[in-house]
């Protein structure tokens, strides 16, 4: 109902499944999945997608996240990853970043490049926050106290300008594409 008010056409299907025998392309559209949903997840669909219709943007969101399933998600293209609740912003914003994929090429990320560089121990904390570590592995692994993670995770998303962790996963990745 958000999405419809909004402005956009929307179609609902039963299951990823009934989605898929459809057999809808990559023209002005995106796909919004649950994890969670009969019949197939919402990261097998993604992938089914990826192979079946290349370049058709999905928005993955969960009540049920965790950095792992982020992560796997941003690596199989997903243009966000939202845990619920979410706002309406939120949800808008994702699916803009979706439909700018269908109409030309956009970049993977979301940010953009740092106004200042990151410092060794930044970039240290960013490959094991993006590896899927909670922040008092992090502080384990380099020797550091969980608060020391939370301060150089802070300064990072702030010099990267990302809004949530999904952001540096996908700063992380195209960074390694360069």
């Amino acid at each position: 109902m958000l999405i419809r008010r909004s402005g956009y056409r929307v179609k609902q299907f039963e299951s990823a499944r009934a989605f898929l025998s459809a057999g809808i392309t990559a023209k002005n559209c995106c796909v919004l999945a649950d994890i969670r949903m009969p019949e197939m997840d919402g990261l097998a669909l993604q992938r089914e997608i990826n192979r079946t219709a290349p370049g058709l943007p999905v928005v993955i969101m969960t009540g049920h996240g965790d950095i792992p399933l982020a992560v796997q998600a941003m690596k199989d293209g997903a243009v966000e990853f939202l845990e619920k609740p979410f706002d309406r912003a939120t949800l808008l914003s994702a699916l803009e970043r979706a439909f700018e994929r269908t109409g030309k090429s956009a970049r993977a990320s979301g940010t953009s490049e740092p106004n200042r560089p990151l410092t060794e121990r930044e970039r240290e904390v960013l490959e094991l926050l993006v590896q899927g570590h909670q922040n008092k592995v992090v502080a384990h692994q380099l020797g550091i106290s969980t608060r020391t993670v939370e301060v150089h995770r802070g300064r990072i998303m702030d010099k990267l300008k990302a809004k949530n962790l999904a952001d540096l996963v996908r700063f992380s990745m195209t960074r390694r594409s360069l």
